[in-house]
C-alpha cells in the first residue's frame, strides 16, 4: 500500500507554522509523509528598452536562503513526523497544486491569514485561489481564536 502524502505550504509565517502543527497532529494517524513546500517567486525586472524580464543577479542566493530557512527553521514544528522539504519556483497556489499532483497527495494544507471578506478577494490569497482551483481536498487552518 502506498504511503499517504500531505502537501503543506510553508513561508515562515505564523500561519504556516499553524498548518505544520496541524499536519504534525494528523499525519501519524494517517501514516502520512508531509511534503513541506515553499514557493519561491522569481523576482524579475523588466529592461525598459527591450520590455524583456531580467532575473535578479542574487536569485540563487535568495533561493539558497529560502531553502536553508525552510529546512533549518520553518519545518521545526513537524518534529519527528516523516517529511521532506521542497523549494519550487513559481506562485504559491500553482506550485502547491503542481506538487500535490506530482506526489498524488491526499490533501493540501495551508494556513489562513484570517482576513476574509473583501480584503481577501483583493489580496488574492493562496487559500482563496486553492479553494477555487484545486481538485484535491484542501485544509485551511484558521488563525488562533483569542
Amino acid at each position: 500500500m502506498a504511503k499517504t502524502t500531505i502537501v503543506v505550504g510553508v513561508d515562515g509565517s505564523e500561519n504556516s507554522a499553524r498548518a505544520l502543527a496541524w499536519c504534525r497532529e494528523v499525519a501519524p494517524g494517517l501514516d502520512a509523509e508531509v511534503v513541506a513546500v515553499h514557493a519561491h517567486g522569481l523576482p524579475s525586472y523588466t529592461l525598459p528598452m527591450y520590455d524583456v524580464p531580467a532575473v535578479a543577479t542574487h536569485e540563487q542566493e535568495w533561493r539558497d536562503e529560502a531553502r536553508r530557512a525552510l529546512e533549518e527553521e520553518w519545518i521545526v514544528p513537524l518534529g519527528d513526523v516523516p517529511h521532506r522539504a521542497l523549494v519550487v519556483d513559481g506562485t504559491p497556489a500553482h506550485v502547491l497544486m503542481q506538487v500535490a499532483d506530482k506526489e498524488d497527495a491526499a490533501m493540501i494544507v495551508v494556513g489562513s491569514r484570517g482576513r476574509g471578506g473583501f480584503a481577501e478577494l483583493l489580496l488574492g490569497s493562496v487559500s482563496h485561489q486553492l479553494a477555487h482551483h484545486t481538485t484535491r481536498p484542501l485544509v485551511i487552518v484558521p488563525p488562533e481564536v483569542r
